[in-house]
């Protein structure tokens, strides 16, 4: 190998998502050299694509609201939640470090943040629950900040972002759900499409960047100001090692081989294995030979950091609860035959809509948190039989809300009927048939459920009885925001399978991240973070942001370790 092939640096880190630039963000910022790499063209992974929020507790925006909890509060809720998962060292440093994480970033970086002081736990019903205050968001950013770097950021995904536009959680949500019905939400739509459009134009892409792409926009940001050397398209295919320390990485950059040797470590964030048809094949129990799942996530996260961290002597995690983040998911067909996963996290709490298997029947409270009405789908699934549902509803929730992703009006549906994505009858019947479900059981299901509904009730599964279902509700609607009546044809159906956002199941590590061996030793110079970590929810899923969240505090933590700079006991002054 030419001399000019080898690169030195203190710490490398492989992929770009939020663990990865939150590790290399946080070690330029303490004066370390960085070089990051991510195989893909673009940037961010599946941040990227995410809704960008992140599960904090006692974070500093919350605190300046006047939302102070004691220590012990989420601590309580979390012991509740992961039983016998509760990892104590590493929630301990989560939740010590966490609010640490948010306030180097505000202060040292180009990192803002919005509140999540209006967004529940999933659980409310379990001891340690909160109403709000433990999530925070990634600011809105003006793209063009980001100068040339901008044709490096991974848009939005496409099945959720009409026109590549993303579209914020929240008020920004309402207002375009809201835009037949209020002139202030006109105006609002319309000022956002406008500017969207003369972005087109101007750049090729919008250029008011939201959700996930705003955090990882504002990384990129911060990573270019702190002089991180950044290098997209490059692979990395194998550790560098000396005796038992990992000292950097065989990479391949435009076609050619270059080793990057590392003085203070490697940092595995590659977004997991949901692509990887043999490791689902062997962890996912619905998925026997590996393609009956369909992950929402990138292709391109084919496992490859935890395939780098095994042959270091990493040892895989496989005794979570679950190894998926689970979340329903429908195939979009796309003209150019390719299929797109679309994943349905907003829509299925809305008042009008139901789930139900090819017996006709529900099988789980729908405005439940994505992954507790996949459980709930997996259970009802007999072996053997492939876990698919279908989302009904009715003319009006249609036309209100669309269904996955068919948009509401001005939007056409004609074309999701063609193609076989949308199903209709003008009777339940009629769309029974279409869907090759029991009509029978549909009908009975339809009447059962509407018998109480009129009065927003939902006594087979309680829809609308926590503050996670109310929230992601219609709040105008009454006297139940979850719950109304589907009695008004045409009736509309879309198909469900097995998806995820991304996976659990990861590389053992320790409160330093640091990847661990069979031995329960620590590996000298590997961490692991975000999703190649093995997740400190243990499998389970307590709150919305436990991903984020996590990864960008562990990779902040990584950051600290790798560099030797010890961190602050973060209890006292969080108090």
């Amino acid at each position: 190998m030419a001399e000019n092939d080898i690169t030195d640096c203190d710490l490398l880190v492989i992929g770009s998502g939020a663990g990865g630039l939150s590790a290399a963000v946080t070690a330029a910022a303490l004066g370390l050299d960085v070089v990051l790499i991510e195989k893909e063209a673009q940037l961010g992974g599946t941040t990227a694509w995410s809704g960008g929020w992140m599960w904090i507790p006692r974070n500093p925006l919350a605190q300046a609201a006047g939302i102070v909890e004691i220590p012990e509060q989420p601590r309580l809720y979390l012991r509740n939640e992961l039983a016998d998962g509760y990892d104590q060292a590493r929630i301990d440093m989560f939740l010590d470090q966490g609010p640490r994480m948010i306030a180097f970033f505000q202060r040292e970086t180009r990192l803002a943040f919005i509140d999540g002081n209006q967004v529940p736990d999933f659980h409310g019903k379990s001891p340690g629950a909160v109403t709000g205050g433990r999530s925070v968001c990634a600011a809105p950013f003006d793209g063009r900040e980001l100068g040339p770097r901008i044709r490096d950021l991974k848009p939005p995904l496409g099945e959720v972002s009409p026109f590549g536009m993303g579209i914020a959680s929240g008020a920004d949500l309402r207002h375009f759900l809201n835009v037949r019905s209020s002139l202030a939400s006109l105006l609002h739509v319309t000022r956002r499409l406008a500017r969207h459009v003369l972005d087109l134009l101007r750049f090729g892409r919008g250029m008011h960047l939201v959700n996930g792409n705003a955090l990882v926009a504002r990384l990129l940001k911060s990573a270019d100001d702190l002089g991180v050397r950044i290098m997209p398209s490059t692979s990395a295919q194998s550790l560098l090692t000396e005796g038992s320390r990992v000292v950097g990485a065989r990479v391949r950059r435009s076609g050619a081989p270059v080793e990057i040797r590392a003085r203070r470590g490697v940092v595995l964030a590659c977004g997991g294995f949901p692509h990887d048809v043999a490791r689902k094949a062997a962890m996912f129990p619905h998925a026997p030979t590996g393609r009956e799942h369909w992950s929402a996530a990138p292709e391109s996260n084919t496992g490859d950091g935890i395939r780098l961290g095994e042959t270091a002597g990493g040892r895989m995690r496989a005794d979570l609860s679950d190894n998926g983040a689970w979340a329903p998911v429908s195939l979009v067909p796309h003209r150019d035959g390719s299929i797109g996963r679309f994943p349905h996290l907003i829509e299925r709490a809305k008042p009008g809509l139901i789930m139900v298997r090819s017996n006709g029947q529900r099988f789980a409270n729908e405005a439940d948190s994505y992954h507790d009405v996949m459980k709930a789908l997996f259970a009802a699934t007999q072996a053997g039989e492939p876990a698919e549902a279908w989302a009904i509803c009715g003319a009006p929730f249609l036309k209100r809300y669309g269904l996955g992703r068919v948009r509401p009006p001005p939007f056409p549906t004609a074309p999701w009927l063609r193609n076989g994505y949308l199903k209709r009858g003008a009777s339940i019947e009629e769309l029974a048939r279409s869907c090759q479900i029991s009509a029978a059981g549909l009908q009975a299901t339809i009447e059962h459920y509407n018998r109480f509904a009129a009065r927003g009730e939902d006594p087979a599964f309680g829809r609308g009885d926590t503050p996670y279902n109310r929230v992601q509700g219609e709040a105008s609607h009454r006297p139940n925001p979850c719950v109304a009546p589907i009695e008004t044809g045409p009736f509309y159906a879309v198909k469900i399978v097995a998806g995820s956002l991304g996976t659990f199941a990861g590389l053992d590590t320790d409160a330093h991240a640091r990847v661990l061996d069979g031995d329960n030793n620590p590996i000298d110079g590997l961490y692991a973070v975000g999703n190649d970590m093995a997740s400190i929810m243990a499998g389970r899923y307590p709150s919305g942001g436990i991903t984020l969240g996590p990864a960008m505090t562990f990779g902040y933590i990584a950051a600290h370790h790798a560099g030797g700079i010890p961190l602050e006991n973060n209890r006292s002054a969080a108090a």
